[in-house]
């Protein structure tokens, strides 16, 4: 029976690509995969290398081939995505030849392709640049559209918006190379519209890669160095001496959208690090009654057991709620459809809560959040991709063209009235 005979959506699950969080992006994905309904889709790995090119095969969807990504790549096969008249397919680039001597396999011919299913993190991939290559060449995709993507991924725009939409953040200056190229200026200026302690991030990366909290000028320096290494642009805000971070996803789209539970992540100094989301030693504290390395039916190394956390987050009924629905609000906002996991602060000193950041495509599609709610992870997946499926056919009611005759009266000379 073919792939179109059984009825199963084909589903391409993209990860990896030129991202600094290339390596947990294949750790999320390859988790996913495991978790997707086999009943119901037909799931092809699909990994782009950080030159962004693209590989299926044999060994793609398993995690223990990236110890030796030279190797698993030289027994994969190459491929683009090509729209043809009947739909999507990824095709083998160089076409494979046949014959007696040719090296035929199952990834010699073209692999239809129903749904893109992208769990990547970071620049180039997370922040709406994949997801517009999706939508130009015609093919579905699960997650955020190109402009939420766009925004959960530029922290000072998502700012700006929720911001305006009543949702309380904490002010943030940018600066940019420019003003880098005058070191001095630029610590005078944070110094002054900021203070200490000043928290320095760049604008458009996830997993707090280029991330630390300055006390003064000396460690301003480091700071402002580090995150310049990620990013054209940086963003001063006021760090919270008495800090709580506080995690919530959200699952739907603009239409209708519900809340995960609360954690509580922990840290071992003034934020969480990276070394913290991934690679801690694991347990959920406080998750029903102990600590759990698997929580909940998560495969054993993912990164929902990195991280030391409290699940639920010990909070009032009024601060959980507070936190949910205000996750909610900031999905709907900015557009968001798929799942999000949305970070707030609370400032112990002042008890204001104030929304951080939203991520669009969470580690580990913040799989765990959803759990304690009875939505088991496969449960999850299967309503990404019906969200999905539901997006496609809104655009397709849409109009994308506009007949008029202005080609036959165009010339050289210009375009005539």
């Amino acid at each position: 029976m073919s792939d179109r005979e059984s009825g199963k959506l084909r589903i391409a699950v993209l990860f990896g690509g030129r991202s600094v969080e290339h390596e947990v992006s294949i750790i999320s994905a390859l988790q996913a995969v495991q978790n997707m309904d086999t009943d119901k889709y037909i799931i092809t790995p699909l990994y782009m290398t950080k030159d962004a090119s693209m590989y299926v095969g044999e060994d793609i969807g398993k995690i223990e081939s990236y110890k030796d990504i030279p190797a698993l790549l030289a027994r994969s096969t190459r491929v683009i995505f090509v729209h043809e008249a009947d739909g999507v397919y990824l095709t083998p680039y160089p076409a494979k030849k046949g014959g007696l001597f040719g090296k035929k396999d199952a990834y010699s011919d073209p692999i239809p392709v129903d749904l893109v299913f992208p769990v990547v993190h970071g620049t180039n991939v997370e922040d709406g640049t994949l997801q517009g290559y999706l939508k130009t060449i015609g093919v579905p995709f699960a997650g955020c559209d190109v402009t939420p993507s766009c925004l959960g991924m530029d922290k000072y725009a998502s700012k700006v918006i929720l911001k305006e939409n009543g949702v309380p953040v904490l002010d943030g200056f940018v600066y940019t190379l420019s003003d880098y190229a005058d070191m001095e200026k630029l610590l005078d200026s944070i110094e002054k519209s900021v203070g200490y302690p000043v928290i320095i991030k760049p604008y458009d990366l996830g997993s707090s890669v280029g991330i630390s909290v300055a006390k003064d000028r000396d460690a301003l320096v480091e700071s402002v160095n580090d995150a310049f290494r990620y990013a054209r642009r940086i963003i001063a805000e006021h760090a919270i001496t008495k800090l709580r971070e506080i995690n919530c996803a959200v699952l739907g789209d603009d239409t209708s959208a519900e809340a995960s539970e609360c954690e509580e992540p922990f840290h071992t100094a003034d934020i969480l690090s990276y070394a913290d989301k991934y690679e801690g030693n694991g347990g959920t504290k406080g998750a029903k009654g102990g600590s759990t390395g698997s929580q909940g039916g998560a495969k054993s190394g993912s990164m929902a057991t990195s991280v030391q956390r409290k699940l639920p987050a010990d909070l009032s009924p009024e601060q959980r709620e507070e936190v949910r629905s205000m996750a909610v609000k900031a999905f709907q906002v900015l557009g968001c459809s798929g799942v999000a996991r949305i970070d707030f602060m609370i400032d112990e000193e002042t008890g204001k809560l104030y929304l951080n950041e939203l991520n669009t495509i969470p580690g580990s599609l913040a799989f765990y959040l959803f759990e304690p709610l009875g939505i088991p992870y496969k449960k999850l997946i299967d309503r990404i991709v019906d969200l999905a499926m539901k997006r496609t056919r809104e655009d397709e009611a849409l109009t994308f063209s506009f007949d008029t005759n202005i080609l036959a009266n165009a010339s050289f000379g210009g375009v005539k009235k």
